[in-house]
């Protein structure tokens, strides 16, 4: 039965949920702040050729995100259907991103870049697509009330704030404790995998799946070209899936260009730990708050908030300059425009199954879910490539003493001016999304065994 369930979480469940996300950005963090740094300044390879093979990943990344969307919706297990997944996939997350940042030396240059090829992908489109897409799909199997929903999706966002937060702040202090070396780099994701692997099994142990599908939602397995139709025809999850996509170019590059930004602009790379500080206090400060704004103005209008001063907050890097107090205010009102961005953003692509259920007659968690991972990759992706080929075509020499023009200006664009575009089609998107007026009407349809016209229930 799939009467809206009114369940009320404890606290102890939200904080196992929200652990899910902080094992995730343990690794996925460091990852996109810096891998890209990692090969140019420590593994010494060309930086467009990078960003052209992570280009290359994308396509193969969206296939496993839909492979592994359906696999959770056919799993069932003693477990339910996501939680299995995150035991089964703790050990091996873990695994993958120490070989990520294990170049080994010895290698010819060919030889790395086939060796960086594997890895990335291991990580990205394999691993963490495994362990992500059903961490995704669990907020929708705990329960079915839309403000639950965002209460889960902040104590998730909050962990995975303060799982960034530490590791930008640990990963270079202890890349230089362990030897400022390539073989640093190992060591340093050998103790990240280890808590990664710690808090996943908190994940496991501390969450229940309660949610399941109408009676009179259809129960046979569907093969993927309609799978596909049924997500073609839900147009909520279409808007909230680009919008991810564009959410997660941004974080990427927030994240990736920050250590270039501060080793070239401000001329301190130790400015990265204070520039992320800084806003990673503020948006987890103000996402205590977020939860009743939400309740208020709903999801839609709190990430088109968000999104507003999100975008006010890279703006206010150009007057910074160098300026200490201005680089610290500027990454404040990011941190407050973040918070109302990422407290929703998962929560939404939840609401939307609910619409994909009530328009097609099919309940696909997984597969819609499957949206929050390939956002976050292809964002992340394209993000990081765009990094790449700026740097790279901008000029920049990781041992220049100063850089040329063209080099500065480049980092400028992928710090603050893409970002500030990027947020402005966030909010085009999500303006013509309605989904939050119509939720309610749409779960009194499912209750009482209604779908939308012409779908056979």
């Amino acid at each position: 039965m799939s009467n809206k369930t009114s369940t009320k979480i404890s606290f102890l469940e939200r904080f196992s949920y929200g652990c899910g996300d902080l094992g995730c950005n343990i690794i996925y963090s460091a990852m996109s702040s810096f891998v890209l740094f990692y090969y140019t300044d420590y593994v010494h390879v060309n930086a467009v050729i990078i960003g052209s093979l992570m280009a290359a990943s994308k396509l193969f990344d969206g296939v496993t995100d839909l492979i592994m969307g359906t696999i959770v919706d056919r799993t069932n297990s003693r477990f339910g259907k996501c939680r299995p997944w995150i035991l089964r996939m703790a050990i091996p997350f873990a695994l993958a991103a120490v070989l990520l940042f294990t170049v080994p030396s010895g290698l010819g240059e060919t030889a790395k870049y086939v060796y960086i090829f594997i890895t990335y992908n291991l990580v990205s489109s394999i691993v963490y697509t495994a362990i992500n897409v059903p961490y995704a799909t669990l907020n929708a199997l705990i329960t079915q009330d839309q403000y639950e929903r965002s209460v889960l999706s902040i104590f998730r966002m909050i962990l995975a704030t303060c799982g960034t937060l530490l590791i930008t702040n640990l990963t270079l202090p202890l890349v230089e404790f362990f030897g400022d070396n390539t073989a640093a780099w190992t060591k340093t994701f050998i103790v990240f995998g280890i808590l990664s692997i710690f808090v996943f099994l908190i994940t496991f142990c501390g969450t229940k799946e309660r949610v399941k599908p109408s009676e009179t939602t259809k129960k046979e397995k569907i093969g993927a070209v309609t799978s596909l139709k049924v997500l073609a025809k839900n147009k909520y999850w279409i808007m909230i899936t680009v919008t991810l996509v564009l959410i997660f170019i941004n974080y990427s590059l927030n994240s990736g260009a920050a250590v270039y930004y501060a080793k070239v602009i401000l001329n301190d790379s130790n400015m990265v730990g204070p520039l992320n500080l800084a806003s990673n206090l503020v948006q987890i400060g103000t996402m205590f708050g977020t939860a009743f704004i939400i309740k208020k103005i709903g999801k839609r209008n709190m990430l088109i908030a968000g999104a507003v001063v999100y975008a006010v907050g890279f703006a206010l890097f150009i007057p910074a300059g160098t300026s200490y107090v201005g680089v610290m205010v500027a990454s404040a009102i990011k941190g407050i425009g973040n918070a109302g961005i990422s407290s929703c953003m998962f929560a939404i692509v939840s609401d939307t199954i609910e619409y994909g259920e009530w328009k097609t007659g099919y309940r696909t968690e997984g597969l819609i879910n499957s949206a929050s991972s390939f956002g976050f990759k292809v964002g992340n992706g394209l993000g990081t490539v765009i990094i790449s080929f700026a740097i790279g075509m901008g000029g920049y020499i990781d041992t220049a003493v100063e850089q040329s023009a063209s080099a500065v200006f480049s980092i400028n664009a992928i710090f603050i001016y893409i970002p500030v575009v990027v947020c402005a089609l966030e909010v085009l998107i999500m303006w013509f999304y309605h989904l939050d007026d119509e939720y309610d009407g749409i779960i009194s349809d499912l209750s009482n065994g209604r779908h939308a016209e012409g779908v056979e229930a």
